[in-house]
């Protein structure tokens, strides 16, 4: 009867915010060396792979709003890590990694690996799993992503 009481009180999205910046704070803390921010590092790791994208698209594909999108990335756009760009037509913007962009990328991999490490040996491989599939499921529920469904 108490767990059950436990889980009806217990605010889902709080919890999750709060588990969001511990792992935040064990990510940035060991990427520090890198001189890249775990938001920072996903943005350029997101482009390695998707390659020169539109604004809307990285939006949707990194679940941000277009204005918290630019916060991410105007500090990468003054390092010269990535370059925004006019697109195909005169409304569309695009975001491309530079060159520089690509070495701060993999500088910061080693760092980045170090964490996941750190986050395994703490967690399990096991729970790491269930939770990284768990968490696609709680990405899915974000507006965008119900739309596409």
């Amino acid at each position: 009867m108490k767990a059950d009481r436990q889980l009806s009180t217990a605010c889902v999205g709080g919890r999750l915010r709060r588990a969001a910046r511990a792992l935040t704070q064990l990510y940035d803390e060991r990427m520090g060396p890198s001189g890249l921010r775990l938001t920072q590092f996903s943005l350029l790791r997101m482009l390695a792979r998707e390659g020169r994208v539109r604004i809307t698209d990285l939006a949707r594909l990194t679940l941000l709003d277009r204005t918290a999108l630019s916060r991410n990335l105007d500090p990468l756009v003054a390092q010269g890590f990535v370059q925004v760009v006019p697109g195909a037509d005169a409304r569309t913007r695009e975001v491309a990694l530079t060159a520089a962009g690509l070495r701060a990328y993999e500088r910061a991999l080693p760092f980045w690996r170090d964490a996941q490490q750190v986050v395994t040996r703490k967690l399990g491989r096991p729970r790491v799993k269930e939770l990284v599939a768990l968490l696609a499921a709680v990405e899915a529920l974000h507006p965008d992503a119900r739309a596409e469904t």
